[in-house]
C-alpha cells in the first residue's frame, strides 16, 4: 500500500511541476506574441484534447483553457504551420466575397485540385483570416479527426480587423459577423499581405526570433527570481572567529573549571588572546603537556580567572570548548551574483551535452520524468520552499535546454531563422523537415537513457 501511496504521490507532484513550468513556458511565447502584435487562438494548461474548460477572451480573441490531458500546456500563435501558396490570394478573396465556400468549389473556382485547396483553407485558418465551418446538418463538429467541407469568414470590424486583432471595435458601421461576405476594399494581393502582417511568418527577423525565445527566456528568468529570494531567506551559519565560547562539552575540563557559553576568553596563562586562532594556539602547549593553566576571562562585562585542570603530563587533543556559531543573511547584490554563478553551472551543463566527449557524463547525471517526479515528491515532503527550489532548478534546465540549436527545441528553430537570413530565402520544407527528424532522433536518444538511468536508480534501486 504504501508503495502505491508513494508512486501516486510522486506522480502527483511530478506532474504538478512539470505542467506549471511547461504551462509558463507557452505563457512566455504567448505574450511575446501579443506584444508582437500576432494573433494567437489559445492558450491552454495540459495537452491537446478533445474535453476542454475553456473561456473565449474578448478582448484579444484567445481561447484560454484547461484540459484533463495536464502535461504541460500549448499557445497556437498563428503563422507556424501550413504552406506558402501563390493562390492564398485569391483563395481568400473568394472567402471573403462569398462569406462561406465549401472546399470543392474554391477548388473549382480556381481551378486547382480539392487537396491543394484544403491546404490553402487550412494555412488560412492557421494566419485566423477564416476558420473552419462545421455544418452539423452533416453530422460535423469542432474537434473531428479532418477538416469539414466548408470555411467561413471571421467577425471583422469596419477596418477588416478580426477579435485576434488589436484595436478592434464591431460595433463600428460596416463591421460584419462571422459567416458573412465581408468587402475589404483592397485588392487580393495587398488583403492577404495585411493578414500575414498579423501572423509569426508575416512579421520581421528580430520579432520572430523574439517570440521563440520568450518561452526558454521566461523560464530561466522564473527560476533566476526563486533562486534569488532563496538565497536571500536562507541564514547561512558560521564560526566567527573570536575568543567567545560557544559553549562546552560535558565531562570535560573546561566544564570542570566552569566556563560557560558566551565567556570571552582573554588570555591563557597570561598571553593575551582575541581570536579562535589565538586560544587554540595558546592552549596547544598546554594541552600537549598536560600542564594546568590559568585562564582570564569575562562574564558579563565582570572578569574572572579559572585553573584549568588538565591531567598531569597526559596529552589531550582539545579542553572542551565549542567554537561561537553566528548566522548571516546575503545581501540582495550577493543573491543576485550566486544566482548568475548556478545560472552559469546550468548553462554550462546543457551546452556540455553537446559536445560528444561529454554527451554520455552529462545524461548520466540528468534525469527523466521518472527522476523528476521521484525528487518533487521527495522536495514537497520537506516544505514548500525546497518545493520551489526544486521546481526553479527544473525550470532553469528546462529553458537552457530549449536553446539547444537542434528542431524541434526553440534554439532549432531559431537557428533555421539565422539560416535563412544569412541565406536571404526560407529554407525548403524538405531541409527543415530533415533537420526536425534529426532533432527527434536527437531528443529520443536522451530520453531513452535518462529513463534507463532513472529506473535503475529509482525503481531497481
Amino acid at each position: 500500500m504504501s508503495a502505491v501511496i508513494g508512486f501516486l504521490s510522486a506522480l502527483f507532484w511530478g506532474v504538478l511541476v512539470l505542467s506549471v513550468l511547461v504551462f509558463v513556458h507557452e505563457g512566455g511565447h504567448y505574450l511575446a506574441a501579443r506584444a508582437s502584435h500576432v494573433r494567437a487562438t489559445e492558450f491552454f494548461l495540459g495537452m491537446p484534447c478533445r474535453l476542454k474548460l475553456s473561456r473565449k477572451s474578448r478582448s484579444v480573441g484567445t481561447e484560454f483553457g484547461v484540459t484533463p490531458i495536464l502535461l504541460g500546456g500549448y499557445t497556437r500563435i498563428c503563422g507556424m504551420e501550413g504552406h506558402d501558396d501563390e493562390m492564398l490570394a485569391p483563395a481568400l478573396d473568394l472567402v471573403m466575397s462569398r462569406g462561406r465556400i465549401r472546399a470543392d468549389e474554391l477548388a473549382g473556382e480556381l481551378g486547382i485540385e480539392v487537396d491543394r485547396a484544403y491546404d490553402l483553407l487550412a494555412t488560412l485558418s492557421d494566419w485566423a483570416a477564416i476558420r473552419p465551418y462545421y455544418d452539423r446538418a452533416l453530422g460535423e463538429t469542432p474537434g473531428q479527426a479532418d477538416w469539414p467541407a466548408a470555411f467561413e469568414t471571421l467577425a471583422r470590424d469596419a477596418n477588416n480587423l478580426t477579435e485576434y486583432d488589436r484595436g478592434h471595435d464591431f460595433a463600428l458601421p460596416g463591421s460584419t459577423e462571422a459567416g458573412q461576405p465581408h468587402p475589404t476594399g483592397m485588392d487580393a494581393a495587398s488583403f492577404l499581405e495585411q493578414e500575414r502582417s498579423h501572423t509569426y511568418l508575416g512579421v520581421g527577423f528580430l520579432r520572430r526570433v523574439f517570440m521563440l525565445l520568450a518561452g526558454p527566456l521566461v523560464n530561466v528568468l522564473l527560476a533566476f527570481v526563486i533562486v534569488t529570494c532563496a538565497f536571500m531567506v536562507q541564514e547561512y551559519r558560521y564560526a566567527p572567529n573570536v575568543s567567545t565560547i560557544g559553549g562546552v562539552d560535558a565531562g570535560t575540563p573546561a566544564e570542570q573549571a566552569g566556563f560557560e557559553a558566551g565567556d570571552t576568553i582573554t588570555s591563557v596563562g597570561g598571553v593575551e588572546v582575541s581570536t579562535w586562532e589565538d586560544l587554540v594556539d595558546a592552549l596547544a602547549p598546554y594541552l600537549e603537556s598536560g600542564t594546568d593553566v590559568e585562564l582570564t576571562y569575562e562574564r558579563g562585562g565582570v572578569e574572572g580567572t579559572a585553573l584549568l585542570d588538565l591531567p598531569d603530563g597526559e596529552a589531550l587533543e582539545r579542553a572542551g570548548f565549542l567554537s561561537s556559531v553566528a548566522t548571516y543573511r546575503l545581501s540582495p547584490a550577493q543573491a543576485v551574483q550566486a544566482t548568475l554563478d548556478y545560472t552559469g553551472q546550468v548553462a554550462s551543463f546543457v551546452a556540455r551535452l553537446l559536445q560528444p566527449s561529454h554527451t554520455m557524463e552529462v545524461l548520466d547525471q540528468s534525469s527523466s520524468v521518472v527522476g523528476i517526479s521521484a525528487m518533487a515528491a521527495e522536495a514537497a515532503s520537506t516544505g514548500l520552499r525546497t518545493l520551489l527550489v526544486f521546481a526553479a532548478a527544473i525550470s532553469m534546465s528546462l529553458g537552457f535546454m530549449n536553446l539547444i540549436p537542434v528542431p524541434p527545441f526553440d534554439g532549432g528553430k531559431i537557428l533555421i531563422e539565422v539560416i535563412q537570413l544569412v541565406a536571404r530565402r526560407p529554407l525548403s520544407v524538405k531541409v527543415q523537415t530533415a533537420l526536425s527528424y534529426v532533432g527527434i532522433a536527437f531528443m529520443l536518444f536522451v530520453f531513452v537513457v535518462v529513463l534507463k538511468n532513472d529506473i535503475v536508480r529509482f525503481v531497481i534501486g
